[in-house]
């Protein structure tokens, strides 16, 4: 089973693995959200979605249906 953002705890940091670009708003290519990108779990809110971002320093959040759309591998590992 590959990892996603949406498996992430507060906390983690990862690289964003891969993607299917047109499953994935524009909006989050455009600010980062990259392969190769470092992604960190800042804060989750209440009922766990959505999630609170930091992407190559910009804070953002998204929907737990969109994080389950993009693949990392957790640093160290």
């Amino acid at each position: 089973m590959r990892l996603t953002l949406a498996d992430l705890e507060v906390g983690d940091t990862a690289i964003i693995d891969s993607f299917d670009v047109e499953e994935l708003p524009m909006k989050l290519i455009e600010m980062g959200c990259l392969p190769g990108n470092e992604v960190g779990l800042l804060q989750l809110a209440p009922y766990r979605d959505p999630l609170y971002l930091n992407i190559s320093g910009a804070h953002l959040a998204i929907r737990r249906e969109t994080a389950k759309r993009i693949f990392v591998q957790k640093k160290g590992e």
